[in-house]
């Protein structure tokens, strides 16, 4: 394969000439961590003067000139090389924050299943993993309330290839839904969930221009209270579109979701 290879003659250290880097070949979508900086990223474009462009984990974006020996592939420091046929431009990121995998086939829908409490957290993950969950065959479910779930799961005979994920509002220690964790999970049924009374307090206030989220009186019903205290008097299923149409990266989203969410998918997937 004809191989374009970025001129190496500014070294990183003193003795970088007499070193021998192992060289792979990069893409978008390589994973490389710069050696100077510590900053880790996937290469996400090529820039004018044969820079690379990395995006971290949070979304930062960092341009470098790839010197020999400058980065980290796996541990190991290498020397990058990049064919003549790979695309330059970049790539796009999903809402997620994972490299767009471009038109893939229909996938068929494994029988492993995520589940949450209602439509708008079915609704607001399919916004936001929506591409990752397509390209993997996963479907997500509402249950429209967690208090007959443990009949639910054992219906759903959960087994090695028929995993089961379940997504709580306000799973804290001593609530009703710690409780019914607890008699539901196991090997094959993974419960994870956020702190939050309910998943529109998952979204971080900053995306939808406020300061915090109002708080509610007990016994107050919630999504009701929150729209007036916001001084609205529109219904909640419309207000819902309104707050959902303001998150567009998994970024406008508070970490406990972000980590519950992931790590459901990374146990329906295994």
């Amino acid at each position: 394969m004809a191989r374009n290879r970025w001129d190496s003659d500014d070294v990183i250290a003193a003795d970088a000439e007499a070193k021998r880097y192992p060289a792979i070949e990069i893409s978008l979508g390589t994973e490389l961590t710069h050696r100077d900086s510590g900053t880790r990223g996937t290469v996400v474009a090529f820039s004018e003067g044969e820079r690379i462009v990395l995006e971290d984990p949070l979304g930062g974006r960092h341009e470098y000139k790839p010197h020999e020996g400058a980065f980290a592939h796996r541990g190991q420091a290498v020397k990058l090389l990049r064919s003549t046929n790979t695309p330059t431009r970049e790539r796009r990121i999903t809402a997620s924050g994972s490299l767009d995998a471009g038109p893939t086939p229909a996938q068929t829908a494994q029988a492993s299943r995520i589940w949450v409490e209602g439509i708008h957290d079915a609704e607001l993950i399919e916004h936001v993993w929506g591409d990752d969950l397509r390209v993997e065959g996963i479907v997500v479910e509402p249950l429209h309330g967690a208090d007959d779930l443990v009949d639910a799961v054992r219906a759903f005979q959960p087994a090695r290839h028929r995993r089961l994920g379940i997504l709580l509002d306000h799973l804290v220690p001593g609530s009703k839904e710690a409780r019914i964790a607890e008699q539901v999970a196991g090997p094959q049924v993974m419960v994870a969930g956020h702190p939050y009374v309910d998943i529109w307090q998952a979204i971080r206030p900053e995306a939808l221009g406020i300061a915090a989220w109002p708080e509610i009186p007990l016994g107050r019903p919630w999504k009701e209270g929150v729209i007036e205290a916001l001084g609205s008097t529109t219904d909640p299923g419309l207000f819902w579109q309104q707050i959902r149409s303001r998150v567009t990266t998994y970024r406008d989203l508070e970490t406990p979701l972000i980590t519950a969410v992931e790590s459901l998918i990374d146990f329906v997937t295994t």
